[in-house]
């Protein structure tokens, strides 16, 4: 994909394949049979979803990169770096609107919104808080239940206990769904998080916990708050299955999460992935120099190396995606790769444009404040 030297990580645009690293890469889809199963079983179309689901993901978080520049919005919370974590997970479950699965994202999770169905101008309406966004102008959480989507929560972890209701629901109706959240390596040191995985694990919920180890607690390091070296060890502290995997290859963490939602499907309970990644920018838009000087450059430069996306488009720049057209097998590949790269661009910035009208089009109004208000303080 292009690069953006303004907006992108320093180590993302002089971006190259590594042989090795793409060679290592291949070698993941087959290190584990039942994943790889599932991946193979995937057909061009799903294979270029996830491509799409990648993209949209990334330039959102572009355009909103941008805005902040321009003056339009004082931060953004992105998750470049960490895409594959989540549009891997939710094309892996059932997308059927308030019919199928659920998920409950963290603020980084942000794709997963659109991924599940949400009209991406919602996101761009809603750190616009304008009064045509799904909350009104009231809430920077971005869900719709229509779509599936429980909005992020902003203490951190509390989301994991409201995911388990929907799981308790689904359990008592004995109904074939599922529910999934993502918790922060920071997050797991929240009280709710380890109610959370003690009360799935007692009961026998339906619902998938992806740790998302980025190796970052806002401006705290991984080795700082956490004494082992990962995560593996907590899902048999809790009596739940759990899995690692390489949480910036989309491919694995689809196929992992497919195998534990269909676990849950039949039964076994909630699931628990650890998700090995890095948050190549900030807390937010905001803090990005301090949060550069956390760690050293060569631990950026090595996850640098480990773009997501980048990564996945040498996978399928080499497989049978039925590019058609003149040239080589690996140039058409390539050429289709690019052709969908702008047809995103093309909806993000058409979106984005859309959603700037609504800043004069859609002023919430002053007599709307106390709508949805539950509680008022005593006159």
């Amino acid at each position: 994909m292009r690069r953006y030297a303004a907006y992108d990580p320093p180590e993302y645009t002089s971006w190259q394949p590594d042989r090795g690293l793409v060679e290592e890469y291949r070698e993941r889809v087959s290190a584990d049979p039942d994943r790889e199963r599932e991946i193979v079983a995937l057909p061009p179309e799903a294979l270029l979803a996830m491509y799409r689901g990648l993209l949209r993901f990334r330039l959102s978080d572009i355009a909103l990169a941008r805005w902040v520049k321009q003056g339009v919005i004082s931060k953004a919370w992105l998750g470049t770096g960490e895409e594959a974590v989540t549009v891997g997970a939710v094309h892996a479950l059932d997308r059927r609107g308030p019919e199928g699965d659920i998920v409950g994202p963290m603020i980084r999770n942000q794709g997963a919104n659109y991924e599940m169905g949400v009209p991406i101008i919602e996101l761009f309406r809603t750190y616009l808080a304008t009064a045509d966004a799904p909350a009104g102008g009231r809430d920077l959480h971005l869900g719709d239940l229509r779509y599936g989507v429980c909005p992020p929560i902003s203490m951190v972890a509390t989301l994991s206990t409201v995911m388990n209701g929907f799981a308790l629901a689904f359990r008592i109706r004995g109904e074939r769904r599922v529910a999934l959240t993502w918790v922060g390596d920071g997050a797991t040191k929240h009280g709710e998080a380890h109610e959370a995985f003690a009360f799935a694990a007692s009961l026998k919920l339906p619902i998938v916990f992806i740790i998302q180890n980025n190796q970052v607690a806002l401006g705290t390091r991984l080795d700082q708050h956490h004494a082992p070296p990962d995560f593996s060890d907590w899902g048999p502290a809790y009596g739940i299955p759990s899995r690692s995997v390489d949480g910036n290859h989309v491919l694995d963490v689809y196929a992992a999460t497919r195998l534990a939602a269909e676990r849950c499907r039949q039964g076994g309970g909630p699931q628990l992935i650890e998700a090995r990644t890095f948050r190549m920018g900030g807390h937010a838009t905001h803090d990005v120099h301090e949060a550069r000087a956390t760690f050293a450059p060569e631990l950026f430069e090595r996850w640098g190396r480990r773009d997501p996306i980048g990564q996945y488009e040498e996978y399928l720049a080499d497989i049978d995606l039925g590019a058609e057209g003149e040239g080589e097998f690996r140039e058409r590949n390539l050429a289709l790769l690019e052709s969908v790269e702008q047809e995103v661009e093309a909806e993000i910035e058409a979106v984005a444009e859309e959603a700037l009208a609504s800043r004069y089009l859609a002023v919430p109004r002053a007599e709307t404040a106390a709508s949805g208000v539950y509680s008022e303080a005593p006159a």
